[in-house]
């Protein structure tokens, strides 16, 4: 029998995950295939510090056949699929095509830059959602400090150090903050003539900066901005862009060269392809991650409308984080679907994390412990705490461990005393008596331990005259504690 096939589009924070999950899970067991228009995994919120010149592109750039060996690398974009066939199409980055067939597809496309229907916009503005973006920022940012640096016009120069970012969100924020830093570090080094300082504006509609953010923190990264000498101007976005500036919606037109557009992003236009139910751009899913009525269909990420376990009604934001956190639970669900077995280690690891994500409490002390059982050597010794008889196979409580009742009643002076016919106090019965030493609970021997021959109460605190053990095979073997 042939091998489950399992095919993944994209490779941003969803489809990472969910291909580095199945590897663990299936363990050979699948053939999973990534299809990706580059051969790396890049991770995007460290992008502006590419743009910066903080990092080196290769550090935000992780290798997918270096960090996913049990996984196929199709390098290519998908622009078909037939649902019906189960097969996706797609083109390489060398024009040829190909086609890949599959028992599950998971649809992690993730998302492309918002356009908003202002003229110039698209012809003069720049995005920042890929690597290609943001050295092209870095470079072009570097060639306008340059140029103004050997320009005799002060109207020209002014213009060329003057950079503006449109969208005051996580990466419009943090584009505009390190590039502060950035020009600065460029001017030290040379000097602008006639004192020119090199001017950074971060525009955005909204009353604040980070609008996804509570309002402390909002207010922190403003006043940053602020101290390191970026306009932040809220409440205002641009009305027109031309290749010579950008005109304001309060109506002052900004002289620039330099327009970043980080205003938000969309779904990949790819998920509407489906043609299946879509909320705003994003194909619907259940809380599995699963397209309704098709159970060979996964999507998750920016291209995937998944419902908001928290907020009943809504769906979780495009964020890395909720992507990152699907991912996981695609691989798992995918690996339910077929039927896959687990065993080994990943099981153990599946096994745990869904304890741990059940128990109610104490997980930080479980996963402590687990952790040192996984480093140290496990302790054996014997505490004597609780004895045989303490914990019958019979009992209407099982949870609370038996309890001495009050000491045997001695025999009378001349009762007789069950003994054996040599004079040997082999039996129970002659174990209870006053030779015997001190008292012990009845039906116990002297280690405490039930003996053959004797019952003890039913219920916690009774106590009665010793009667022999029902006959039976085992009636003679003592079982162990």
């Amino acid at each position: 029998m042939s091998r489950p096939r399992i095919v993944i589009v994209g490779a941003g924070f969803a489809g990472y995950r969910t291909a580095r999950t199945l590897a663990r899970l299936t363990r050979h067991k699948a053939d999973i295939t990534l299809l990706n228009p580059t051969d790396y995994f890049l991770y995007l919120p460290l992008l502006p510090q590419v743009a910066a010149g903080v990092l080196e592109p290769r550090r935000v750039s992780v290798s997918l056949p270096g960090t996913l060996p049990h996984v196929r690398l199709v390098l290519g974009e998908a622009d078909d699929f037939d649902l019906d066939a189960r097969t996706v199409h797609y083109s390489d980055p060398e024009g040829s095509s190909g086609t890949l067939a599959y028992d599950r597809l998971v649809l992690a496309a993730g998302s492309v830059n918002k356009l908003l229907p202002i003229p110039g916009v698209a012809e003069h503005a720049h995005g920042f959602r890929g690597l290609p973006e943001a050295l092209y920022l870095r470079d072009h940012v570097t060639r306008q400090v340059e140029l103004a640096a050997s320009s005799d016009d002060p109207k020209s120069r002014a213009a060329r150090c003057t950079f503006v970012v449109v969208g005051a969100g996580y990466t419009g924020t943090e584009v505009a903050a390190h590039g502060q830093l950035f020009t600065d570090a460029l001017v030290r080094k040379r000097p602008l003539r006639e004192g020119i300082r090199p001017r950074w504006l971060l525009l955005d509609v909204a009353p604040r900066v980070l609008p996804e953010l509570d309002e402390r923190l909002s207010r922190t990264a403003d006043r940053v901005l602020r101290q390191r000498g970026v306009d932040v101007r809220t409440g205002t976005s641009v009305k027109e862009a031309t290749s010579t500036g950008a005109l304001l919606s309060d109506g002052e037109f900004i002289d620039t060269r330099t327009l970043v557009w980080c205003v938000g992003v969309r779904p990949d236009p790819l998920a509407a392809s489906l043609e299946l139910p879509m909320e705003r751009g994003r194909l619907l899913v259940d809380p599995y991650l699963q397209v309704p009525g098709r159970d060979d269909l996964f999507a998750c990420g920016d291209a995937a409308a998944v419902p908001d376990l928290e907020k009943p009604g809504q769906y979780t934001p495009m964020t890395a984080q909720h992507a990152w956190r699907q991912g996981r639970t695609a691989g798992h669900n995918v690996a339910a679907s077929l039927g896959i077995p687990l065993s080994g280690p990943a099981a153990g690891i599946v096994t745990r994390g869904y304890h741990l994500a059940a128990m109610p409490g104490n997980r930080v002390r479980v996963a402590a412990d687990w952790l040192l059982d996984a480093v140290l050597p496990r302790q054996a010794v014997q505490l004597g705490l609780v004895r045989s008889w303490s914990v019958p196979l019979d009992t209407a409580s099982p949870e609370l461990a038996r309890q001495p009742g009050p000491p045997q009643k001695r025999p009378a002076p001349g009762e007789p005393t069950a003994t054996t016919t040599d004079g040997d106090a082999a039996k129970a019965g002659a174990k209870g008596s006053a030779a015997s030493g001190p008292e012990r609970p009845a039906g116990s021997g002297p280690d405490g331990l039930a003996e053959p021959g004797r019952n003890v109460a039913s219920r916690p605190g009774e106590t009665g005259p010793a009667r022999p053990a029902a006959p039976g095979p085992d009636s003679s073997a003592e079982g162990s504690s």
